[in-house]
């Protein structure tokens, strides 16, 4: 099985209602350039309010598709404010992030929470984007491998072998994340090759090599080839770069 390329943009809390229509018109301008396909997909996480527009607006264009940037832990109720995966999956949206370290800062999200979140994302045919990373310090101290580690152990590898099939993992160091700083290539395939073993050591070998990882870490139209050119390296989840029509469309194109 080919492990499917994924280019996810995240356009976090960014976008008016006429910059939304401006952005999505642009990305579907250059849909026939991207050669999307069952293998390759193009993810667009937009703000709550314009996922159904733009699930709705990419539902002609096939491997284009819709992403939510979070859902509750919880399945319906007295929850005010939340959405719940049964509300995302009902507007034919079909991707999730969770995890994102902008939750887990921001909002404090537990680990607790997070294992739940997926575990409702899965309920309802959502596929999770489940983010890792590291801060500075914790690589300057030379303990990334072992902090994303506990990241994965601590929630997605707590799903069951079946469900962890429909999972995609994120690597996103923090200090790289709306910083400007990338990191290196070899930084970067390191750390997936490394996450591919723990996945295999976890499951299988086989899960290992058809599992989705994508580097988040502002990417851009400038280093993305060089980063998707890494044999572990399956594809990026982009924030900044996703707000720009053009500048995204040539990320997608980055990846063969």
């Amino acid at each position: 099985m080919t492990r499917k390329k994924i280019i996810a943009g995240n356009w976090k809390m960014n976008a008016t209602k006429e910059e939304a229509v401006s952005l999505v018109n642009g990305i579907i301008a250059n849909y026939s350039d991207y050669n999307l396909s069952s293998s390759k997909v193009a993810v667009i996480a937009s703000p709550f309010p314009y996922i159904h527009y733009c699930a709705s607006m990419f539902s002609k264009f096939p491997n284009l598709v819709a992403a939510a940037q979070n859902c509750s832990e919880y399945e319906k109720g007295a929850y005010t404010g939340e959405v719940s995966a049964e509300i995302i999956a009902s507007l034919y949206v079909e991707y999730v992030i969770i995890g994102h370290s902008e939750r887990r800062q921001y909002f404090k999200e537990t680990d607790e929470q997070l294992l739940q979140k997926i575990q409702q994302a899965q309920n309802h045919n959502l596929i999770p984007i489940f983010c890792v990373g590291e801060t500075m310090e914790t690589r300057d101290a030379n303990k990334h491998f072992e902090f994303v580690k506990e990241q994965l152990e601590n929630v997605i590898f707590k799903v069951n072998e079946n469900d962890i099939k429909s999972c995609v993992i994120a690597y996103e160091p923090i200090w790289a994340i709306g910083t400007g700083v990338t990191a290196s290539p070899e930084q970067a395939q390191e750390m997936h090759a490394f996450i591919r073993k723990e996945i295999s050591a976890k499951f299988n070998g086989e899960t290992a090599n058809d599992f989705s990882i994508l580097y988040g870490g502002s990417v851009n139209s400038s280093n993305a080839a060089e980063l998707f050119a890494c044999a572990d390296i399956d594809g990026g989840l982009v924030g900044g770069a996703s707000l720009k029509a053009d500048e995204f469309s040539a990320i997608i194109k980055a990846m063969n």
